[in-house]
Parts: structure tokens; C-alpha cells; sequence
């Protein structure tokens, strides 16, 4: 795909969901499940990090 198409579809997507969850525009509150969603998303990257993390010291132990 060209990248100028690639960085205008991002565009449009990131303000989309930005004026989504500032203007509220249906009485649906997205905020209280992004927030969530991102504080599980978060949670588990942390772990993988540590796991991978993990994975690399043994893997430099055998070394």
C-alpha cells in the first residue's frame, strides 16, 4: 500500500476514535472501557515482557 494512503487511514482512525470518546456523541461512555481495556492490555504486557525477558537470560546462560 502506498504510505501516503497508509498515514492518512491512520489519521482518520486515531481522530475518529479520539472525537468518539471526547464528544460522547451517543450517550455511550467509551472512556470508563478504554481506560479498562488499556489497564488489562497493560497488565499482560508487562508480563510478557518479563517472560521474554526471562527467555533471554536463560538463553544467554547457555552462552
Amino acid at each position: 500500500m502506498n504510505k501516503w494512503i497508509e498515514i492518512l487511514l491512520g489519521l482518520v482512525f486515531l481522530n475518529g476514535a479520539i472525537a468518539v470518546w471526547a464528544f460522547n456523541p451517543f450517550g455511550w461512555n467509551f472512556g470508563d472501557a478504554a481506560l479498562t481495556f488499556f489497564k488489562g492490555g497493560l497488565v499482560w504486557f508487562v508480563i510478557l515482557i518479563g517472560f521474554i525477558l526471562i527467555m533471554l537470560g536463560i538463553s544467554d546462560l547457555k552462552d
